[in-house]
Formats: structure tokens, sequence, C-alpha cells
């Protein structure tokens, strides 16, 4: 079975580290915008599935990204940069933006960049500076919860599948 995902969210939040974290099990600290779409695959064989991971370029609402790019994906990832508080200010509307253009996708927000705060910093953001509640915390530097993230999201998927 074919899982398409989508990571997006503000330019420089980490969704092409992630991108790298899940396909290529690689970290870089240099930074290179995405310019339009990657894609690439993963292959799971313990789950039977391949995950088909979409990177796209910046602001979701961008005329340069195309609609078509939010169409048929079972899971969407939209990414905030926790150390960048500026990246949290157009959540709701990027959120509403996505259940308007993603069907019955699922959606989760999720933080990056976990490896730089301790648990108490996390929880002083989500309370203090939040708009939302992220449903995810990651790191794309150290990969930590990105296999939980993506074997709950997997789980969840199959669950949707089975219940149609």
């Amino acid at each position: 079975m074919d899982i398409e995902v989508l990571l997006t969210g503000s330019f420089g939040v980490g969704k092409s580290s992630i991108f790298n974290r899940i396909i290529h099990d690689e970290f870089s600290n240099k930074y290179y915008g995405t310019m339009g779409v990657r894609v690439n695959e993963k292959v799971l064989e313990n789950r039977g599935v391949t995950l088909k991971l979409w990177d796209i370029a910046g602001e979701i609402q961008q005329q340069k990204v195309p609609k078509i790019y939010f169409a048929k994906k079972m899971i969407v990832l939209y990414i905030v940069d926790i150390s960048r508080p500026f990246t949290f200010r157009n959540i709701l509307e990027d959120i509403q933006y996505l259940k308007d253009n993603v069907g019955d996708s699922i959606i989760k927000i999720i933080g990056n960049k976990k490896d730089l705060f301790t648990e108490g910093e996390i929880a002083k953001i989500q309370d203090e500076e939040l708009p939302i509640a992220l449903q995810g915390i990651i790191s794309a530097k150290t990969g930590e919860n990105l296999s939980a993230l993506f074997d709950t999201l997997v789980e969840e998927v199959l669950l949707k599948v089975k219940n149609a």
C-alpha cells in the first residue's frame, strides 16, 4: 500500500531535513530552500507500506505552490520550528486552508527542533506561544520521535482504510 505524505509549513522549519531523515537517514546543518517540490519513497517492509513523501517549498498559500500538490494525500504534516515563534503566526489560517484543500486527509501539526529544548521549555512554548496544540514534537537532526510519529501515522491510515 502506498501512503502519500505532504510536508508543508513556513520556509526554514525543517521540512527538507525531515524528508532527508526519513528517506536517507541523513541530516545536514546547511540550509537550502526547496524550489518547487521534491518527491521520494521509503519502503517500510515490516509494515507492507511505501511512504511517498512530498516536500514542498515555503508558505503553503503561495501562488507558486499548485493546489494539485495537496490532492490525494493521506497525511499532511504542517511543520513549525519551535525555536522560531514567527513560524506559528499563520497556523490557524494555514490549517483552515489545508482543511479546505486536502479533503479527508489526516492533518497533524508537528513541532521540529526538539533537540534544542528541555521538556519544560517545550511545555512553556506550547502553553504560552502556540495558538493551537501540537500533535507531535520531533527532531529532524537527531531523529528523535520521528519513527514513532510515522509508525502512529501509518497505523492511523491503515485503520482508516480498514474502516472505510
